[in-house]
């Protein structure tokens, strides 16, 4: 018994040693972790929180960090939960030559690289088919379902003068997976090459807050054109050499501001949009819109007292009331606006000139903007332009709009 206790006695006097030797060993270890804690705190940044709002599936809960990145698509697949493909024959609201699918011909990832690709639909259909089909595309499966009924957007029937769209090509949104309002978009982007092709990056609103087109705005941060040398009456390169930045805004149709805020920026004799990839930036903040491409300004337009007087549409249509009266000075650019990349060709909307006064390199234009048979004018003038898509050559994507990635960060 003697013998039993001395040695429990001894057995448990180790015990409280090792005990206290494992407390003073994680003591020391917390002091360090706090002292740590406490540097990196006094050196890191504090969030600054953003204005910026922004919702939809791909979207994650505000508030956000100033400078926080919020939205990114790097383009290593197509991702159909950021993109929605549109399904329509409805040409913009411009009698544009395309339709609208999601296909893979026309719409694909390669590389880290998004393709948006013309393609022929006589190569599906056959030539006859645009002056006597009938081309339905009200879809059995939701994915499959027309995304815009308006202009016929639905279904057409080809006749002799009014041809069905003769191209397919693609336009993806972001409506459903991210809205944002205020933040800083950057889009690097290649444009294609091609006569009578019409890449945009552009923007419109989630909601109408304000009423329909024009009065709840659009953001068009690029438009341009595919022709390699095509020039105003002015003798001004428009074509690849060139790309605008504008706004939309009015109480109407009839009434839109867009001339006091469009932007062109031309480059260097030789060197267009289309030869190389370049970083597209739109900076939007509760006084100010800015347009740059790699980081050089392009046009500013500030909120100043209001959309309603840069418009001057008191004065232009007295009577008419301001949409935009309860809203900030920045209205209707003060609510969430959605992506939109797309690759229209042609059009009646005079966005392509006729020639003359216009020139474009010996081809001149097939269709002329006052035509009530443009789509058949544009078709049957294909051997001028088909060949400058260069459609047999590396899969046509120099005719493609290319996308290397689309970025969003918090102001």
């Amino acid at each position: 018994m003697v013998f039993e206790s001395v040695f429990s006695f001894r057995h448990c006097s180790h015990k409280a040693v090792e005990f206290g030797s494992i407390m003073k060993r994680f003591l020391v270890s917390f002091v360090v972790l706090v002292v740590a804690a406490i540097a990196v705190a006094e050196t890191s940044p504090k969030c600054t929180v953003s204005v910026t709002t922004a919702s939809g599936s791909q979207a994650r809960p505000g508030p956000y960090c100033s400078g926080e990145l919020i939205f990114e698509d790097n383009f290593n697949f197509l991702d159909f939960e950021k993109w929605e493909h549109e399904n329509t024959l409805s040409g913009g609201g411009n009698w544009e030559f395309q339709r609208y699918l999601n296909h893979r011909s026309n719409s694909y990832c390669e590389n880290g690289i998004f393709y948006i690709r013309p393609t022929l639909l006589a190569d599906e259909t056959g030539e006859a088919f645009l002056s006597s089909g009938t081309l339905n595309i009200h879809g059995g499966q939701p994915a499959d379902q027309c995304t815009s009924p308006i202009f016929w957007g639905c279904e057409r029937q080809g006749t002799p003068t009014n041809y069905i769209n003769p191209i397919k090509s693609a336009r993806v949104r972001t409506v459903e997976s991210f809205n944002f309002k205020y933040g800083t978009l950057e889009v690097r982007a290649r444009m294609p090459t091609g006569d009578w092709l019409w890449p945009a990056v552009w923007l419109l609103p989630k909601r109408q807050v304000y009423g329909m087109w024009p009065a709840s705005g659009e953001i068009d941060l690029l438009e341009s054109r595919g022709n390699i040398d095509y020039r105003d009456g002015n003798g001004v390169h428009i074509g690849t050499e060139q790309f605008g930045s504008t706004l939309h805004f009015g109480p109407s149709t009839l009434l839109n501001g867009w001339e006091t805020t469009v932007a062109y920026k031309n480059s260097p004799a030789g060197q267009g949009w289309n030869t190389g990839f370049h970083n597209y930036q739109l900076s939007w903040t509760p006084d100010y819109i800015r347009f740059s491409v790699d980081n050089q300004l392009v046009r500013q337009i500030d909120a100043g007292t209001g959309f309603w007087n840069r418009g001057n549409f008191g004065n232009i249509a007295p009577g008419t009331e301001n949409p935009w009266m309860h809203g900030t000075r920045m209205a209707p650019f003060d609510q969430e606006f959605y992506i939109i990349m797309n690759l229209a060709v042609g059009g009646t909307n005079g966005y392509f000139p006729d020639v003359p006064p216009a020139t474009n390199t010996n081809r001149g234009k097939p269709w002329a903007n006052n035509s009530p048979s443009a789509a058949r004018d544009f078709w049957q003038g294909r051997n001028s332009w088909l060949p400058t898509w260069r459609m047999t050559t590396n899969r046509g994507k120099e005719s493609s709009l290319q996308v290397d990635y689309v970025r969003v960060w918090a102001l």
